[in-house]
């Protein structure tokens, strides 16, 4: 079984968009060619800011929703906090 990830991104006006994906980097290259969600269609993804292993779908929307409550700044916050080793493999 594929382990999913919550990732975060940074869109060129600033705001954060936060999605669910088994494969990260070739989701985050659906964002940049505006073939990605309506918002980052909207507002072009400047960069992946994180992204956190799940190991299952449910876990990972659980994870998302809860991203989704915080503020903007809590948001960017878990991204700065997050392991070294996992933004290592965060692709940019």
């Amino acid at each position: 079984m594929s382990a999913w990830y919550v990732y975060l991104i940074e869109c060129r006006d600033g705001s954060l968009y936060t999605g669910i994906a088994v494969d990260v980097e070739r989701r985050y290259a659906e964002h940049v060619a505006g073939k990605g969600a309506r918002y980052t269609r909207s507002h072009p993804p400047a960069r992946l800011l994180a992204q956190f292993p799940h190991p299952d779908r449910s876990s990972a929307l659980r994870a998302e929703y809860a991203i989704k409550q915080l503020s903007p700044s809590a948001k960017r916050a878990l991204c700065a906090n997050m392991p070294a080793a996992a933004a290592a493999t965060a692709p940019a």
